[in-house]
This record gives C-alpha cells, sequence and structure tokens, in this order.
C-alpha cells in the first residue's frame, strides 16, 4: 500500500532505509551501526549499551507511534505533539 500510495519513494528521498522486517539494524547487523554521539529511537524489545553500535551512542526504546511520530517531528515526541 505504501509503495502504491508513493509513500515508498517519497522516504527513500528523503534518506530513508527500508528493508523487510529483521534484526539486523537492531543488534548492528546490517544496514550500519550507531556513532559515538549518535541517537535513535528503536521499537526493538532489547537495549543494553553497545548493542546498536558504539558504547558512547544513545538509543530510546519506543513503541511503533511514538517512533513514528518522532521521525517526522526529528525530536523524540508522542503522536499527541503533532
Amino acid at each position: 500500500q505504501a509503495t502504491r500510495e508513493g509513500l515508498v519513494e517519497l522516504f527513500l528521498e528523503a534518506g530513508a532505509m527500508v528493508s523487510t522486517p529483521t534484526c539486523g539494524p537492531c543488534l548492528g547487523g546490517h544496514m550500519g551501526i550507531l556513532a559515538a554521539g549518535e541517537r535513535a529511537v528503536a521499537t526493538t524489545n532489547r537495549n543494553f549499551v553497545g548493542r546498536m553500535g558504539h558504547p558512547e551512542s544513545e538509543v530510546y526504546l519506543a513503541g511503533p507511534a511514538v517512533a513514528a511520530a518522532s521521525a517526522v517531528a526529528g525530536r523524540i515526541c508522542s503522536p499527541g505533539d503533532l
């Protein structure tokens, strides 16, 4: 549906990376890892130092709605903040 509606192309043009559902990004398996000082909002179920990259990166766990709202806003926020 997202492809048919042109959303995937829009996301790709904005610099997003799209993949199939996988555990790769969550544990730094592929699609890059976080560098020192980089931040991520993830919907994974685990978080510990170094899991998604450098030990000095910041990983915040959130539900899908908060992760989506944060991606749109460019900062951590709730859907109600949009």
